[in-house]
């Protein structure tokens, strides 16, 4: 198969959809690589690297997308790259099309058939094996970009998430209690927080009582105690995600301005649409701004901040989907992995995703 790997052009983007070794591995295989100048300059890997590993290089990621039957991406396509598609082509990229209606309908009119990171599922319907990696990361960013902007040059209340002996740590209050929000706990009670974990899980929120015991404080999550525990909190992390479909809005722009001055906000979900109502897309370059005197990081790629290791994690849990792919192509693929099969989003100008059609109101047709 002629697989091509275009160059991020996403604000701050720098992670790449396949590294040299994976490059190595897929050319092994009888497979041609294309990939992009400059692909791997952010996370230290040069044009020669891949060369080495047998990749073909092309200078315009037209020329790219005109010679490749899979494009491997990491974001979702920007503008720029709409009119690079053609019908048939398989894409293979996180999407989060459920809150980008402008990219699902360029994506019907093109005919391509995108296949997104976040909906494929592993051994159950629970386990997302290429979203948990980027979750990770993110979980364990949000503790620090929280402890960042707590700072008081920064437009935070100038509170130290520990604190020091006589002076109390901050209070941590983490909504959701999946993979971000489980990472997001153990960061916070490594950098000694007060941590408040909240949930509508209760069997996770009894096994994050068994893990730490007194060090994190197991709420149930209803409008009330979320109401109640933001209006207490320093640090506020939003961790949840409802695959394929836009984030709920659990924290209102009333809950917002009970918040102290000087509070932060962290919006891991923003890639589905965030889950408070004041939040809206921020880039690493302009990462926060403040709404009723509360300071909200809501940037859309968080693990692009540490592209090497996200590239690493990201690649160990794609290459397997990839050379499935292009050892069998579509159809076979999907006969051998339902999971795989669930991550098609859009094929031949159909949505074909049930959640993310629901979640922007359309028909689908499931693929067969």
């Amino acid at each position: 198969m002629l697989i091509g790997v275009p160059k991020e052009i996403k604000a701050q983007e720098y992670r790449v959809g396949l590294l040299p070794s994976s490059v190595n591995h897929l050319t092994s295989l009888g497979h041609q690589v294309f990939f992009e100048s400059q692909l791997g300059a952010g996370i230290g890997y040069s044009d020669d690297d891949y060369l080495a590993a047998g990749g073909k290089l092309k200078f315009s990621a037209e020329d790219l997308y005109r010679s490749s039957d899979l494009i491997v991406k990491v974001k979702e396509p920007q503008p720029k790259e709409y009119d690079y598609f053609r019908p048939e082509q398989l894409l293979f990229s996180y999407l989060h099309l459920a809150a980008e209606p402008d990219l699902v309908e360029n994506l019907i009119k093109s005919k391509v058939t995108a296949i997104a990171y976040e909906t494929v599922y592993g051994d159950n319907e629970r386990d997302f094996p290429l979203l948990t990696p980027m979750s990770e990361i993110a979980g364990r960013i949000a503790i620090q970009a929280g402890a960042d902007s707590l700072q008081k040059f920064k437009g935070g209340k100038g509170k130290l998430l520990s604190g020091v002996p006589g002076v109390p740590p901050a209070r941590v209050l983490i909504l959701g209690a999946g993979t971000v929000g489980c990472q997001a706990v153990r960061m916070a009670v490594g950098m000694e927080s007060e941590v408040v974990v909240m949930d509508i899980s209760l069997p996770r929120l009894r096994e994050l009582d068994a893990y730490y015991g007194n060090r994190v404080q197991t709420l149930h999550a209803t409008s009330q105690s979320i109401a109640d525990e933001v209006a207490k909190a320093d640090l506020v992390i939003g961790a949840v995600l409802i695959p394929g479909a836009k984030a709920p809005k659990l924290v209102t722009r009333d809950m917002v301005a009970n918040m102290k001055p000087g509070s932060v906000i962290v919006d891991v979900a923003i890639d589905q649409g965030g889950c408070f109502e004041t939040s809206r897309p921020t880039t690493h370059q302009n990462p926060t701004y403040e709404v009723d005197g509360v300071l909200h990081y809501c940037v859309a790629n968080m693990p692009g901040a540490v592209a090497w290791t996200a590239s690493h994690a990201l690649i160990n849990a794609t290459l397997p989907y990839i050379t499935l792919l292009a050892n069998n192509g579509l159809d076979k693929a999907f006969k051998h992995n339902k999971g795989l099969k669930a991550g098609l989003n859009i094929h031949q100008g159909h949505m074909t995703h049930s959640d993310v059609a629901a979640a922007l109101g359309r028909d689908f047709i499931e693929y067969t």
